[in-house]
């Protein structure tokens, strides 16, 4: 089997930020998936699941409520090593220009007094929610984005650089 896209990024390099993972056509139209990294992989703790659920809950119903975005909204939600999400858009936009609304959908966190959706009725798991955990996790990655604003790395997938032997393969160091 061929290795899916997401795997061939060097996820010793992912650090926290907003990547285009993918562009797919589905006819005359394209979709594109955003990396929406939160942690360092294999670096820093993965998020909490229960913090996980909360931010996937809160900042899905701030998406689909959006007025200027909430039409091109596809999917948002978490990644499973939990260190970061997946935002599926209409369409094909840079990476940084989701800057504005990912800063504004995590610092909606904040102001949150109940997580949306979160009975027995709307909810696979609704006793799996931890709304002052997710409060943390976004603060924290809102304070990351403001630092890091002007950084082309928090918008592009870090590149790995590959010796090329004479004939051609590529050669990896172990």
């Amino acid at each position: 089997m061929e290795m899916i896209q997401s795997f061939s990024i060097d996820h010793t390099r992912i650090i926290p930020g907003i990547f285009t993972s993918r562009v797919d056509r589905l006819g005359e139209y394209s979709v594109t998936t955003y990396d929406i990294r939160l942690k360092r992989p294999n670096v820093e703790p993965a998020i909490d699941v229960a913090a996980m659920h909360s931010l996937e809950h809160i900042i899905a119903t701030y998406l689909r409520n959006d007025p200027d975005w909430k039409d091109d909204i596809v999917y948002w939600g978490p990644m499973g090593c939990l260190t970061g999400f997946y935002l599926i858009l209409k369409g094909n936009r840079d990476s940084r220009e989701l800057y504005e609304l990912m800063l504004r959908s995590f610092e909606s966190v904040e102001s949150v007094q109940e997580v949306p959706g979160a009975t027995a009725v709307n909810c696979g798991y609704y006793r799996m929610h931890n709304l002052e955990m997710a409060k943390w996790y976004a603060k924290e990655f809102v304070e990351y984005l403001k630092t890091n604003a002007g950084k082309d790395e928090i918008f592009e997938y870090p590149k790995t650089e590959r010796l090329i032997t004479d004939g051609g393969h590529h050669f990896y160091d172990s």
